[in-house]
């Protein structure tokens, strides 16, 4: 090592654990390290080289931290609290820095990068005092793959030091390897100043910084996962500058392998924006589930292949209980190592929304002790648990985790999904005419309600390109166009499907469709992807005929299906299409700069099918029309 480092590690590390960094090579992973002791000042650093021992001292010390609790009657059950204003992804204080002469779309939250780096830093400095910085080494994708992308984070909080252990591969090893060429992602987090709770009290000071010409994440005054934990939605923004570059695809996908006719297996991923229905479709019973958020996808010779960026589950609890989600319910209820955060905690038991059963009138949560009735500081009434309440787990720990999680090549997708919160337009399944007709129709021109997993921003309606938009560290219009040429790049190409779990009936609001019902949709497209079966051509893309549905509903849910569901849920609503066309135009054409020609191509041919079909059969046009 060379004196600057040698300088900063004999100053704060102790010998064990100079030791371990020794070992190292790479100078730039010294160089992080180095620089962000000097900046954090923290009074002791804890290199973690991934034993078993370390492990466990991690997991201790998040309980002696007091940054969880063990007091729970389930074997490997803790809990932690985030601070009552730190409950989601936060929109407003995440930013890029963009260099100067650099520009992102302007449909991303952005600052000038030499005043990012000014501000967060100045926000670090001296952040970790009479703290530990935590050092994890980390891999995304299967270690010794092409997909691998090693990975550090230096942190303050033994939670997320924990979190990280169920969430991700174990690096050491693979750091001790690699040269100054490879491409590492970086992650500096401090929680900041806590309060008697053990929470982030500088709320007001939070900010996440992404600084994509050097691979790095700032977060600071934070300790909710998503932006404390680099490696979640943060890091994704720096893997799809680098996919941009090296011509594959970083996305927001699940990956679940569904099971067809005599025992096969076909994979196939989608995209939802957080809430709208992604971990449950990963999750359906009698399926493998392989990843329920992240995925790095490549073309391999002429072949879709994808992996789990991560190996496990930062999951929103909230509606998991017996009958909707038996799998999921079981898992987290059964002796495993479990994170639940932001729940609430009566008699050694965690309890969460809509969960099956009534809840206690009492307990803790995070807003400290909690009774029925209490209200915040604005009269608004504090629910026991949070919408956004989280269960951190490993894939491993399920039942129904897929034997190809850490296969180095990867698997082929079949076919890949687009949903989100549609609650007047599109049909429950449909799937795209070809590659570029479903990644514009169901992918660019994805709408959404937002949901509590993002502060703030609950209810509201908004575009969410390929339900990734947040996350665009390049422009928009060079993402899609990457899109639509990895499709045309490959020789099997996957089918391209859009679904909406949420479509309600105009008059009434209630939902046309239960929450099972999406594995009835599933098993479809995978019928589809061998071309088992027949499909009807409609105005937006081709939809299951009644025959089929009624079969799959018997056969996976035991349920009849009646021709007049049928009829409601796959009739084409003309103008809530129409004007859901129009919002996409109007967005693409203010928001994105050099979007694609095809773009608007395939939605303005789209509506002139919606309004040759509508001068033929009307505003809403039964199914049954167009066979």
């Amino acid at each position: 090592m060379g004196n600057y480092y040698t300088q900063i590690f004999e100053k704060y590390l102790k010998k064990q654990e100079i030791e371990k960094l020794n070992k190292i090579k790479n100078e730039k992973v010294l160089k992080f390290i180095a620089d962000s002791i000097s900046l954090c000042q923290p009074d002791n650093v804890f290199i973690c080289s991934d034993t078993p021992d370390e492990i466990a001292y991690i997991k201790n010390m998040a309980i002696v931290s007091k940054e969880e609790s063990a007091a729970l009657l389930t074997p490997g059950h803790t809990f932690h609290f985030d601070g009552y204003y730190d409950q989601g992804r936060d929109r407003e204080v995440t930013k890029f820095l963009v260099p100067k002469g650099d520009k992102l779309s302007p449909a991303l939250n952005q600052i000038d990068r030499d005043e990012g780096l000014s501000e967060i830093k100045n926000l670090l400095y001296g952040s970790m005092k009479k703290k530990t910085m935590i050092v994890r080494f980390l891999v995304l994708g299967p270690s010794n793959s092409i997909f691998a992308i090693p990975c550090i984070e230096c942190t303050d909080s033994w939670y997320v030091a924990h979190s990280v252990d169920l969430l991700y591969r174990h690096g050491y090893k693979k750091f001790l390897e690699i040269d100054d060429k490879t491409d590492i992602f970086f992650t500096l987090h401090s929680a900041g100043e806590l309060d008697e709770n053990m929470t982030s009290k500088n709320y007001d000071k939070k900010r996440i910084y992404i600084d994509y010409i050097e691979n790095t994440v700032y977060s600071v005054n934070t300790q909710y996962a998503g932006n404390s934990i680099g490696f979640k939605k943060l890091a994704l923004r720096l893997a799809i500058r680098k996919a941009h570059n090296e011509n594959w695809l970083a996305e927001h996908f699940m990956i679940i392998g569904v099971y067809g006719p005599e025992g096969r297996k076909t994979y196939l991923a989608g995209a939802f924006p957080s809430a709208c229905g992604k971990t449950s479709t990963a999750m359906l019973e009698g399926e493998k589930i392989l990843s329920d958020d992240l995925a790095y996808v490549r073309n391999i010779n002429g072949i879709c292949r994808a992996v789990n960026v991560e190996c496990g589950i930062f999951g929103i609890i909230q509606g998991v209980n017996p009958i909707d989600d038996p799998l999921i319910y079981k898992t987290i209820t059964s002796p495993n190592e479990i994170i639940f955060s932001n729940v609430l905690v009566k008699d050694g038991k965690v309890w969460w929304l809509d969960m099956g059963c009534e809840l206690p009138d009492e307990g803790i949560n995070y807003s400290g002790k909690w009774f029925k009735g209490k209200k915040d500081e604005n009269g608004e009434e504090i629910l026991p648990s949070h919408k956004n309440a989280r269960y951190t787990i490993s894939l491993n720990a399920l039942p129904n985790c897929d034997e190809e999680l850490e296969n180095p090549e990867g698997v082929e997708l079949g076919g890949i999904i687009f949903g989100g919160r549609d609650y007047r337009g599109y049909v429950p399944v449909q799937q795209g005419f070809d590659w570029v007709h479903g990644i514009i129709s169901y992918g660019v021109a994805l709408e959404t309600e937002t949901t509590f997993a993002i502060v703030g921003q609950e209810g509201k309606y908004e575009i969410n390109i390929m339900s990734i938009q947040d996350f665009v560290s390049i422009p928009l219009g060079k993402y899609i166009k990457d899109y639509i040429e990895f499709g045309k790049n490959l020789k099997k190409v996957p089918l391209v499907f859009g679904v909406n779990y949420f479509l309600k009936d105009l008059k009434t609001g209630n939902f046309l469709n239960s929450r099972k019902d999406k594995h009835i949709w599933i098993k479809w497209m995978e019928l589809r992807v061998h071309n088992d079966v027949k499909a009807i051509e409609t105005p937006t893309g081709f939809i299951p005929r009644y025959e089929d549905l009624k079969i799959l509903f018997k056969n996976v849910l035991n349920k009849e299906y009646s021709k007049e569901d049928y009829v409601e849920q796959f009739k084409i609503r003309v103008p809530e299409n129409i004007a859901k066309i129009d919002r996409v135009l109007k967005f693409v054409s203010e928001k994105i700069e050099d979007a694609p020609d095809e773009v608007f191509k395939v939605l303005k041919e789209q509506k002139a099918r919606l309004i040759k079909a509508k001068e033929k059969f009307g505003d809403y046009i039964s199914p049954e029309k167009f066979i």
